[in-house]
């Protein structure tokens, strides 16, 4: 496919403003809202449940059900405790890192709109030289401005609100994409373009493609565990990010090697199917798409694991897509791994035929 094709200015503009809402664990419903929008022109109909998973279905018809997916939430914290002098303690709400909070800006989400805070942290010419204590959770507080608990609660924010960074997206030298939540909004908006260009090259599949932007993967994979239940699937092919392992202090011994730029990242895995894999490595070879590989031992970590595993057996692949900095708000990915995983899913879609058999003694 040509790559000008993939990426255009109304995908791009839908990219940025689906980044820069907030979608944490748990409230991801506006962003689902915006992702729906921008699906409807290419899907027939939508799945939703009780819990926010969306689902654009393709030929809801068919008896032979493919999935695509992404996840739709990011990383957050909780108000956990509130001093009598109006700072704020946190909870994690999925991986949030506690390293990177201090002197970092957030929205306190209320009933009242959003209260802004800091991470605040000690002045470097008061702090202990000898004994320097990095950020940990028993010592990273939120301040609103507030001087007792009294003035924090008045302005709506109560124990149970979440808690988001601020961080918008932004291009950093011309084709790498910056922001928070990439993990893995991105793997939304890659889905997305999937089936925007099975649409624009009217290609009409043989199955039901169902493209689905699970919920509260980052708390355990629960979104995907709920929405196979309702879809029985008989494929599922899943979309996240992994580490690009180029950057300092990351181990390549332990944490393989991947980069960003390089390509598409297919697993290897238990829970990865091994002809589907296989399907994946030879769309790749015979499209020319680069491609990279990955060993993920007992289990992906991803949405992979719970369809895999579901509805007494899920043929499922993962392609991951290169990132750094993962959980910060700074996370970076390459325009051109946007797009070729984007070709890879759409590739392979059009090589799997209705009831095609994923047998492990095929």
């Amino acid at each position: 496919m040509d790559k000008g094709k993939i990426l255009n200015k109304k995908s791009m503009d839908f990219l940025e403003k689906y980044l820069n809402n907030a979608a944490p664990t748990g409230y991801e419903a506006e962003g689902q809202k915006l992702w729906m929008e921008y699906l409807k022109p290419y899907v027939d109909e939508f799945i939703t449940d009780i819990y926010g998973t969306a689902v654009g279905v393709i030929n809801p018809d068919a008896p032979f059900k493919v999935v695509i997916e992404g996840h739709a939430d990011e990383i957050s914290w909780y108000v956990n405790y509130i001093t009598d002098d109006g700072l704020i303690y946190v909870v994690r709400n999925g991986g949030s890192d506690h390293q990177i909070a201090a002197s970092k800006r957030v929205n306190i989400h209320t009933k009242n709109g959003i209260v802004k805070g800091v991470f605040g942290w000690p002045a470097i010419h008061t702090r202990d030289k000898e004994k320097e204590q990095a950020p940990k959770m028993d010592n990273i507080c939120i301040d609103v401005g507030c001087s007792t608990k009294e003035e924090v609660e008045n302005l709506g924010v109560h124990v149970g609100c979440v808690i988001t960074y601020p961080d918008d997206f932004f291009i950093l030298n011309e084709d790498k994409f910056v922001c928070r939540a990439l993990d893995n909004r991105i793997g939304g908006f890659m889905i997305a373009q999937v089936a925007r260009l099975l649409k624009e090259n009217k290609k009409k599949l043989p199955f039901g493609l169902y493209v689905t932007n699970s919920v509260q993967e980052e708390i355990g994979l629960r979104g995907a565990e709920m929405i196979t239940q309702r879809i029985k699937p008989n494929v599922a092919l899943v979309t996240d990010v992994t580490h690009d392992t180029t950057t300092p202090m990351i181990e390549k011994k332990t944490n393989g090697f991947a980069k960003i730029g390089a390509g598409p990242v297919i697993a290897y895995a238990p829970a990865v199917q091994n002809n589907l894999r296989e399907l994946l490595i030879e769309t790749a070879e015979e499209k020319q798409i680069p491609f990279q590989r990955a060993a993920n031992s007992r289990f992906t970590g991803t949405d992979t694991d719970a369809f895999a595993y579901s509805n007494g057996g899920v043929p499922s692949a993962l392609i991951s897509l290169p990132l750094r900095y993962m959980h910060t708000t700074v996370e970076m990915v390459h325009k051109n791994d946007v797009e070729n995983v984007i070709n890879l899913i759409y590739e392979s879609l059009l090589k799997i035929e209705e009831g095609e058999n994923f047998s492990y003694f095929k």
